[in-house]
């Protein structure tokens, strides 16, 4: 009987030990697909309002802008990874490197 109850003792303790070494504390969560399309969105309206000044070129905001648009709708249909490629080829036409959220 003393056998069965150190083997669950050694397999909690090892569960345990391993549910502390993925959790760790300071440890940097992932950025979800969904976070990356708003943060990604919000780099893009900054953007797009920093270009909006005299002189720029009209055509790219407006491309940006459509962008944007087709963007947001691939993001809220939960399409978030080509959302995410669609608001980075939006924010390389405005000549901005998009924010890499895995750094």
């Amino acid at each position: 009987m003393q056998r069965r109850s150190t083997g669950w003792i050694g397999a909690l303790t090892g569960i345990s030990l391993a549910m502390l070494a993925v959790a760790q504390p300071g440890a940097a969560a992932a950025v979800t697909r969904s976070e990356y399309c708003s943060r990604l969105g919000l780099q893009l309206d900054g953007a797009i309002q920093t270009k909006a000044d005299p002189g720029a070129n009209a055509r790219e905001i407006a491309e940006a802008t459509a962008l944007q648009d087709k963007a947001n709708r691939f993001c809220a249909e939960h399409k978030q990874a080509q959302g995410i490629r669609t608001l980075a080829n939006a924010l390389k036409l405005l000549g901005v490197t998009p924010v890499d959220l895995n750094q």
